[in-house]
């Protein structure tokens, strides 16, 4: 990079969140650490500058539909632009019974709930902040979705969490349809099963391989990918 990327990451305060944080940090980004409870989100940050990291604190609620706005006039006015977005924020509230949960005992609440923060919060967070993205013509979106909303491979368990998985890969395509002709990229990635407190003990995967395709895709190259779903920086079925 030739001049200092902003890069706001919403959700930040913990897990795959905290570890882009880190990541993009590390890489020279201005990363803010969006976070629905401030309080959280200063105890990350405190944990970051004993790395030696400078990152500020955003209070961000997707749920709530003024709050992204909101998010995007304090970014306007601190730094005047707002080049990457990382779409992170989300709940895993299925049950009873985990990965073998069912449709038949999903309660409309839940399915609400989850709409509101996996495919709703992240709608608004792209219409609050793409308009900065046009005023400077460069723009990286990426959208953490998972194999759960894989049609190609849809399985059983979580329906919820898994349709709004679905939603959020569809509001990847269509927002990078609606850039097809800026250096705006819209990409939505799957950073598999990974050990934080949404994937649990038993995931597969550390924290650090997790982040790795979200910032390889937060800092692409004007001639990179726009409208894929990717794991391990390699592109996957829809």
């Amino acid at each position: 990079m030739t001049e200092t990327r902003v890069a706001l990451v919403t959700g930040g305060n913990r897990g795959i969140g905290l570890e882009i944080v880190r990541q993009l940090s590390r890489l020279g980004v201005i990363a803010l650490l969006g976070a629905r409870d401030v309080e959280k989100g200063h105890a990350a940050v405190a944990l970051l500058a004993s790395e030696g990291l400078e990152v500020p604190v955003l209070a961000l609620d997707s749920n709530d539909p003024d709050s992204p706005a909101r998010a995007a006039e304090t970014i306007q006015s601190m730094f005047g632009r707002c080049d990457i977005l990382v779409n992170n924020a989300a709940v895993l509230i299925d049950g009873p019974g985990g990965f073998d949960s069912s449709l038949f005992d999903l309660t409309t609440e839940t399915m609400r709930q989850t709409f509101e923060t996996n495919i709703i919060g992240p709608a608004r967070v792209i219409q609050a902040i793409v308009p900065m993205m046009r005023k400077t013509g460069y723009g990286r979106i990426v959208n953490l979705s998972s194999g759960a909303g894989q049609l190609s491979a849809m399985g059983k368990g979580f329906p919820a969490y898994r349709m709004s998985k679905s939603a959020l890969n569809a509001l990847t395509k269509i927002t990078a349809n609606e850039m097809v002709d800026t250096n705006i990229k819209c990409n939505a990635v799957c950073p598999g099963w990974v050990k934080t407190d949404m994937g649990g003990a038993n995931a597969d995967r550390d924290v650090e391989i997790g982040a790795e395709t979200p910032v390889w895709l937060a800092t692409l190259p004007d001639n990179g990918p726009t409208g894929g779903f990717f794991r391990d920086k390699a592109p996957i079925a829809w």
